[in-house]
């Protein structure tokens, strides 16, 4: 399960879509200090993730899935 780390995986969209983290974090009604710890998490809560994915319009949840997939096809 190394390959999973969602706050990386938020990081990099955010990002790819040239938000900042304090947009990120006025959007998921939180503060700065704490949108810095979670992206920094490789785990975060589910319903959570599925408000930043209707958010980002990205499926985070499909990724971790593909991840798996991969990790049950290649026998680790």
């Amino acid at each position: 399960m190394k390959d999973i780390n969602i706050g990386k995986d938020i990081r990099e969209e955010l990002k790819r879509q040239g938000r900042s983290v304090i947009w990120f974090a006025a959007a998921i009604h939180t503060d700065r200090s704490n949108t810095y710890k979670m992206l920094k998490k490789r785990s975060i809560d589910l319903e959570l993730l599925m408000q930043i994915s209707e958010l980002l319009q990205h499926d985070f949840l499909k990724d971790c899935s593909e991840k798996l997939e991969i990790y049950r096809d290649e026998g680790k």
